[in-house]
């Protein structure tokens, strides 16, 4: 089980949202190189970037900050980036500056056309975002509520060749409450390739219900808030969870 902590930028800061909502932001630190350094050096296999500001502009805005962790920590760990990316140029230009993943979000709902077209141009370096309420996809920084069924859209991106999906149950993120298991292990059941989840990590129980059905085809859990509230002490989580599936 992948414990990928997570690295928020929002105006070249670190710093985590409730729900989502940008007006509701914790800053944790003014330097993100050194705090990828931190859960690199406490055991972090792979680390989750988000371009707060990306996201909601439609473009990249952090980027400078990204190629600078990337340069620190790219060579030494998977790093994987969301926010704001919406062509193949700056798929192909954050991948030739040492980036392993990339995470489509809303473009891969709006415009799907985009996400074969990235599947098949880099293969192997896509995920999808999926963030959802109630089951239902949300798009555009998670202020829009689609029609669109979580397990449904997971099904038809899998056919587009993605690598993975991340699955975020956006009424928890940031909110301490617990990760949606139920819901995140029926989207894994009704796909073959892996399922990420995110939204509500709060304490070592979570970790333990994650392991209980990581064969299901859940690889990985997105840590957010409780890491750097201290709620979760991240290198005692991630060594527990190799304990559990080693």
């Amino acid at each position: 089980m992948l414990l990928i902590p997570a690295i928020d930028l929002k105006d070249g800061q670190c710093v985590r949202l409730q729900q989502g909502d940008m007006s509701q932001s914790t800053t944790f630190g003014d330097d993100p190189v050194a705090m990828a350094r931190r859960w690199v050096d406490q055991g972090a296999r792979r680390l989750h970037l988000v371009d707060l500001n990306g996201a909601f502009a439609g473009h990249p805005k952090n980027e400078q900050a990204i190629r600078r962790i990337l340069k620190e920590v790219g060579s030494e760990v998977d790093v994987q980036l969301g926010g704001g990316i919406r062509d193949l140029d700056t798929i192909e230009r954050y991948l030739d500056a040492g980036l392993r993943y990339v995470i489509i979000g809303t473009a891969a709902v709006k415009n799907p056309g985009f996400l074969q077209d990235a599947c098949t141009a880099f293969g192997g370096h896509i995920i999808v975002g999926l963030d959802a309420k109630e089951g239902k996809v949300a798009t555009d920084g998670w202020s829009k509520l689609t029609r669109h069924d979580v397990v449904d859209l997971g099904k038809k991106f899998e056919d587009y060749g993605v690598e993975s999906i991340i699955y975020t149950d956006i009424g928890r993120d940031g909110m301490l409450t617990g990760i949606n298991i139920e819901a995140t292990v029926a989207l894994a059941q009704a796909l073959s390739i892996p399922v990420i989840a995110s939204g509500g990590l709060s304490n070592m129980a979570d970790i333990e219900a994650l392991c209980s059905v990581e064969d299901e085809g859940i690889e990985g859990v997105i840590c957010g808030r409780a890491i750097y509230t201290g709620d979760l002490d991240f290198a005692a989580a991630q060594a527990h969870a190799d304990s559990l599936n080693g």
